[in-house]
């Protein structure tokens, strides 16, 4: 049974745009397609918890090959977009000194679970919530919500645990 959403997204505007792309390019190093997150629209520091948007278009560099005809939102670039935002809470929050500019990388991903079909026009709205940051490895807890046809649905598509790592 999946478990209780890391946040109330009725709580926030989902249409704020708190953290623009042009400030995730300075805290990330994907660029072109791998730039899957479109803004974040709720960033609350202290209590580590972040909520990143994706726009699923037809139009997506991977929708005319995922299932040519009924293309659905890899579930990898799920795990992908997570991690990136998790990146960013790490890169810009909780790394200080001499680490600073280090690469964060990917270091796994624990219980994925998914449990519905993302296709385009959607937006995905992208929790992540700390769990444990260490001087070198992270870990937060994911999970991505859509929202098809202007309806928000309560149970989460996407559940996982993302883990990182200073390299």
């Amino acid at each position: 049974m999946p478990s209780a959403n890391l946040l109330d997204l009725a709580t926030i505007d989902l249409d704020h745009v708190e953290v623009d792309r042009a400030e995730l390019d300075q805290f990330l190093e994907q660029r072109g397609t791998f730039s899957v997150i479109d803004h974040l629209c709720h960033c609350d520091v202290e209590g580590g918890i972040l909520v990143g948007v994706k726009t699923i278009s037809e139009d997506d560099w991977w929708a005319a090959d995922h299932i040519p005809g009924r293309p659905m939102f890899p579930g990898v670039l799920m795990i992908e977009t997570a991690a990136q935002i998790a990146s960013f809470d790490y890169s810009k929050h909780r790394i200080d000194g001499e680490d600073d500019k280090r690469f964060v990388g990917f270091g796994g991903v624990d219980k994925a679970r998914f449990r519905g079909v993302v296709t385009p026009p959607s937006r995905l709205f992208l929790t992540v919530r700390l769990e444990r940051a260490g001087s070198r490895m992270f870990r937060y807890a994911a999970e991505a919500h859509l929202e098809k046809d202007g309806a928000l649905q309560p149970r989460a598509v996407f559940e996982a645990t993302v883990l990182g790592v200073l390299l």
